[in-house]
């Protein structure tokens, strides 16, 4: 067996062999990164909450839906501010912004990288810290196994994306998908009261054989469930 002694030298090797890599290849501000994921983590919890006081004032389906679907209704409305969020700056990168534009004389696009670009990415790491964080925290109900895969996937590429400045056009390409997340969210929103809706639809019955969820919307919002 090691000797204390032994061991701890093996610790501090480890540690310095740690530290060299990530002077070597971690490339951002310690300051940019770490700001940029506290925001984040507070703008999610900060949408989360809001979703809590809201919901019920806007929509009198909402007090109906058990504890574990307000949960996930709240939790959707954290991950649709995320998406409108990263599909837009997405998009400006992308199409926009001059950092990636063709110029030979400021090197390749993919090892290009700005404060801002940076800190754009470390938000979106706070979400996917938030959101992993409450996948684990309410196993299984707001995702299996899948989900816990799919964000500590795109959280290890986002983050690295971050913080060596590399491949960050292809990021910012990948993350423009997001943009099809809300409407994915407003579905399954829809879903959730669905059942809520056509206890009470029996009287509204032309909107009911509607699935259009910009008819049913306006009707949760004012339809008292009793």
């Amino acid at each position: 067996m090691l000797s204390t002694g032994s061991s701890n030298m093996l610790v501090k090797s480890y540690l310095n062999q740690v530290d060299l890599l990530l002077k070597e290849y971690v490339s951002a501000d310690p300051f940019v990164v770490y700001t940029s994921i506290i925001l984040g983590i507070f703008a999610c919890k900060t949408v989360y909450e809001l979703s809590q006081i809201i919901s019920p004032l806007y929509f009198k389906s909402y007090p109906n839906l058990s504890k574990g679907l307000q949960l996930e209704w709240s939790n959707r409305a954290m991950s649709t501010f995320h998406a409108m969020y990263i599909a837009t700056v997405s998009l400006y990168f992308v199409l926009w912004s001059d950092l990636f534009k063709n110029d030979p004389q400021r090197g390749p696009i993919t090892l290009r990288s700005s404060t801002v670009s940076i800190s754009a990415l470390g938000v979106s790491v706070g979400y996917f810290l938030s959101d992993l964080s409450m996948i684990l925290w309410r196993y299984p109900s707001l995702g299996g196994m899948e989900y816990v895969i799919h964000h500590l996937l795109s959280l290890g590429s986002v983050a690295y994306a971050m913080l060596t400045g590399e491949a960050q056009i292809y990021t910012y390409m990948v993350l423009m998908s997001e943009a099809t997340t809300p409407c994915i969210n407003l579905r399954c929103w829809y879903e959730e009261v669905e059942g809520v809706y056509h206890k009470r639809s029996r009287d509204i019955p032309s909107m009911a054989c509607c699935k259009n969820f910009a008819v049913h919307l306006p009707v949760l919002a004012f339809v008292p469930i009793s």
